[in-house]
């Protein structure tokens, strides 16, 4: 390795060692050490330093999460891709497979909410392409602060319009998500993006680049210098200092990438003869695809010829070019003498494409610059033997010190207190937002945003694909490891709700430090419980994210692993929406209810926190309840189903009045105060007359009549000790307008 040309790099390696300058890369001394005494067996270079801390980082490496992830339940018999691709697969017969995954963009979108946004879609979609797969839906799934200045209602607002500039201009629809406001994440927001896309199966395309001699493409836009070192800066702790550190931030182009996209499904299509692999240069750029496309070979290397990689901005260096987080950009791996009709494809479609190396016989990744060699470098040392850390957990004092007892609400004035909650920002409509998004580009959509989950039908089958975003992360605050287990829970609800058998999930992990013991236990206990819950409900984890560091000055946000699930609707006949549909229809709630309350939408309307210990969850009996659903769906004997969740009852109830302007006349032998109790395992039913004895006998004790859908304009509800009693049209309206009063 003496032949490296240090003239060729900006910094000396000895200064590097001397100043430490490493660590303002985000490497530890001891990673720099390890680096330069057992991998290469020599001083770094500045360009190699700037490799390893790409490709060391969190965000690329899982350090300190993958002795946790390890402990997914991520297999099944429909699973055909696992973590470990671009994206993961699920078999859903007839040939096909759906193919999804989720990622985070939080710090760039705290720093620069339009653009962090947009290339979170950018970045999502060429996950799922690259698996040749056509991307057919985008969910988003998002976290703010209550909106109390200007600044507040600029990053919303932003945020938003970046997911709408995107999703919208490339012709991808976004269908669904979730969205919710605490202030624990009012210097952290967290932009959640999930992508789902459909392909034959015999078309299944990895991110590998073997073959000794096979060619090394690169496709689509120049290299800038925007998002330099990018996965440090998602991987490293955000505070004041850092707030406007743009240079971190990408750029996206959207008609770039359309053109880069439909070149490539075509290449994997018509041309998968001349492909080897494909990857995305996502996350630490062309270093990290061109690594870990090498490393996954196994036994090979690759070199590649910086002086060929097409740049916008003069005089760029080796490690600009390397860990540049330019958009639009993809890595091809192509066999020897096909070049030419690869090329020839891209060139069709206006996308740039040449030739920048090749793979070689041994394990080593060199670039040349200038006619030197500027790196050499063992490939899996950089792809897939990062320093893997077993950190401490400790319980949080909060959790050890919580009180077992649960809060108990005022509802001394019900309507008041219904009318207060359809308010809270959380649980109002987000019509405001997401009808800024373009959900029915490509006619596929079925249910559009507003519903349970997401409806997207599978053209020329009788079939069609449900999906969803869900976390709560006070629950989690308050139990990680249950409320783990409710995340997956509450999205495989409105899954089955939709008439959907739920396949598998994607999740993006959003944690804070976890060096620091009480937050390591947060993320490790999350993980188990969902887990257990995957493993209950047989929804596998197939790809995921992690995103670490979520804090401000020291302050982290709510753990929240974010789930994103994916479900089948065997026969469109099945396609159950949350909306009473008409008059005389029985209302069902199918579950028990209990006083639970800790972590609840109403404890912090009225106390400004959250606290306690969160309320008992048994997985078995939600498997249960969820079980009777799809059967009922599948007997057609349901008219509508909505899910219980934040908000409790009434909440479910008067969101399944407003679609069809339907009143309700009910009466329960609930308190007034339990129809906001959070107890999970719960939906809200109706039923046709002539259904009703059927649907009594399948369910059993497990239902209860409050009584029927209403031809009137009036939500009334007759409790043990009260009554909730106001028009629809009151309800529907502070439900409409209290997000958008709160953006002006």
């Amino acid at each position: 390795m003496s032949n490296i040309d240090v003239q060729a790099t900006e910094i000396s390696p000895t200064i590097i060692e001397e100043q430490k300058l490493y660590q303002s890369l985000g490497l530890s001394d001891d990673e720099y050490q390890l680096i330069k005494n057992e991998v290469l067996g020599r001083l770094p270079n500045y360009t190699e330093i700037g490799l390893f801390s790409g490709m060391w980082s969190e965000h690329c490496s899982y350090k300190n999460s993958k002795p946790v992830l390890k402990k997914f339940f991520s297999k099944g018999p429909r699973v055909v891709k696992g973590p470990g691709e671009g994206a993961g697969i699920i078999d859903i017969g007839d040939g096909q497979g759906v193919v999804f995954k989720a990622e985070s963009h939080n710090h760039p979108s705290a720093v620069e909410p339009f653009q962090g946004a947009t290339t979170g879609v950018g970045g999502i979609l060429r996950d799922i392409f690259s698996m040749g797969a056509r991307p057919i839906a985008s969910l988003d799934s998002l976290r703010f602060g209550t909106p109390r200045t200007a600044a507040d209602r600029y990053l919303i607002s932003q945020v938003v319009a970046g997911i709408g500039a995107y999703g919208n201009s490339i012709g991808v629809p976004t269908v669904g998500g979730d969205i919710a406001f605490d202030d624990a994440y009012s210097q952290n927001p967290l932009v959640n993006v999930m992508c789902v896309g459909l392909m034959a199966l015999d078309n299944i395309q990895v991110g590998a680049a073997a073959g000794v001699g096979n060619s090394i493409i690169y496709v689509g836009a120049k290299t800038g210098r925007d998002g330099i070192n990018g996965a440090s800066f998602a991987s490293a702790q955000f505070d004041s200092e850092h707030e406007n550190q743009r240079s971190a931030v990408q750029v996206g182009d959207p008609f770039t990438e359309k053109l880069v996209m439909e070149a490539c499904l075509e290449i994997s299509t018509n041309h998968a003869d001349a492909l080897i692999g494909m990857q995305d240069m996502g996350a630490a750029g062309l270093v990290s695809s061109s690594a870990e496309m090498g490393s996954k070979a196994g036994g090979n290397g690759m070199i590649l010829n910086l002086d060929l990689v097409p740049q916008r901005e003069a005089n760029m260096t080796p490690f600009e070019m390397m860990l540049s987080e330019s958009q639009e950009r993809m890595l091809l791996c192509v066999k020897k003498g096909y070049e030419d009709e690869v090329l020839s494809v891209f060139a069709e479609y206006g996308v740039e494409a040449i030739t920048i190396g090749h793979v070689t016989d041994d394990d080593h990744y060199q670039l040349l610059h200038q006619g030197n060699i500027v790196v050499d470098v063992p490939v899996d040392a950089l792809a897939s033997q990062a320093p893997v850390y077993y950190r401490q957990s400790k319980v949080p004092a909060r959790i050890e010190q919580a009180s077992t007892r649960q809060f108990v609400p005022n509802v001394a004035s019900p309507t008041r207190v219904l009318r207060q909650m359809l308010a809270q920002l959380t649980i109002a409509s987000k019509k405001s937002l997401y009808e800024t998004y373009d959900s029915q580009v490509q006619t596929n959509t079925l249910v559009k945003p507003g519903s349970d989950a997401a409806v997207v039908r599978v053209r020329h089958y009788d079939k069609a694909l449900a999906m969803t975003t869900d976390v709560n992360g006070r629950y989690l605050y308050l139990n990680p490891r249950i409320g783990g287990q409710i995340a997956v829970a509450e999205a495989a609800r409105n899954i089955v709700a939709s008439g959907g058998l739920p396949l598998g999930i994607t999740d993006c992990l959003n944690f804070g430090n976890p060096e620091k013991p009480e937050q390591f236990y947060e993320l490790d206990q999350a993980v188990q419980g969902m887990s257990e819950a995957c493993e209950t409900f047989a929804t596998p984890v197939i790809s995921g994210n992690v995103s670490l560091h979520n804090e401000f000055n020291d302050v982290p946000i709510y753990p929240t692993p974010m789930v994103g699930m994916v479900g089948l609707i065997q026969g469109l006949e099945h396609i159950t929406t949350q909306d009473f549909k008409q008059a005389g229809d029985f209302v069902y709630v199918i579950g028990q209810t209990h006083n639970d309350f800790n972590g609840s939408e109403i404890q912090k309307m009225q106390t400004g926190k959250i606290s306690g210990q969160l309320f008992d969850f048994d997985l078995e009996n939600e498997f249960k309840m969820q079980n009777f659903v799809m059967q009922a769906i599948e007997n057609n004997l349901l008219q509508s189903a909505h899910d219980v969740s934040e908000g409790g009852l009434i909440v479910a109830i008067a969101e399944a009045t407003f679609g069809n302007h339907l009143g309700v006349n009910l009466v329960s032998e609930l308190m007034v105060h339990q129809f906001f109790a959070e107890t999970q395992s719960r939906f809200v039913v109706s039923v046709s007359p002539q259904d009703q004895l059927a649907f009594e006998h399948l369910l059993g004790e497990h239902a209860t009549c409050l009584g029927q859908v209403a031809d009137n304009d009036f939500l009334h509800v007759m409790a043990q000790d009260g009554e909730f009693k106001l028009s629809v049209s009151q309800a529907l309206n502070i439900w409409e307008g209290a997000l958008p009063c709160s953006l002006k």
